[in-house]
């Protein structure tokens, strides 16, 4: 039997599975992609999937006080293996199911060129980026501005929200004219959907690896099974680049 086939019978065999229901931790910069992503799963296998939005760090916390998740889907690689690590991951589950792209973003349509130019100019009030010590996109902000030589320039001028999401909501209501959010939060079909953005090229900070683990708790549930296998689907992989992010 072929890999595809071995693979299909294997996602049959799952899919078929009595109905059950899979809480899931989802690093909050994955947000638009894994609700789409949820529904084709959800239409194909008459399983349920319930969300929980927010910070890897946060999560990391959550689940080592016993926290009700079946499967994380972190924005870090480093977490889900401290999970393994430390037990509450199942070996050999865990993969990386999306790569993560960092852009400097601003509601005004002119605001931010495509060359970043803005960031040395700093004709800005304020900078919103993701807490670093919680949010990888937001370590990667910090990384990209040492290497611009921009950091101890900018950091006066940095509003810092908790997770991902908050850091785009501040950027949003235009509390802070530009910040470094995540690709997939302003992106659609590879178009920018408003204002103004850079891409910050790959080489200033280190990948996003994003990688999914099944945590222990998950390992006897049909729908956690499933869902990580749909997750290297074609139609989730399509979801995922039609957000921006590479695999």
């Amino acid at each position: 039997m072929s890999p595809t086939l071995c693979v299909g019978f294997f996602l049959c065999s799952l899919f078929s599975s009595q109905a059950a229901e899979v809480t899931v931790a989802v690093a909050s910069n994955f947000t638009a992609p894994m609700r789409k992503i949820a529904q084709n799963f959800e239409a194909e296998t008459g399983h349920k999937v319930r969300l929980s939005l927010g910070s890897t760090g946060g999560f990391y916390a959550q689940i080592k006080n016993g926290g009700p998740f079946q499967v994380l889907l972190s924005a870090d690689r480093e977490t889900p293996i401290k999970l393994e690590k430390e037990g509450l991951g199942l070996p050999g589950s865990r993969f990386t199911y999306a790569i993560g792209k960092l852009v400097l973003w601003s509601r005004q349509p002119d605001l931010v060129d495509q060359q970043g130019s803005l960031l040395k100019v700093g004709k800005f009030q304020k900078l919103a980026i993701a807490n670093p010590k919680l949010a990888p996109y937001g370590s990667a902000a910090i990384e990209t501005l040492q290497n611009l030589g921009l950091l101890n320039e900018l950091r006066p001028k940095f509003v810092q929200g908790e997770n991902i999401n908050q850091t785009f909501q501040f950027v949003e209501t235009e509390n802070a004219q530009i910040g470094f959010v995540a690709m997939s939060q302003i992106f659609e079909q590879g178009k920018l959907v408003r204002g103004s953005a850079w891409v910050v090229p790959a080489h200033l900070y280190t990948a996003i690896q994003q990688d999914a683990i099944l945590l222990t708790a998950g390992q006897g549930n049909p729908a956690a099974l499933a869902l990580m296998a749909f997750l290297k689907s074609p139609k989730a992989k399509s979801i995922m680049l039609d957000y921006g992010y590479a695999h």
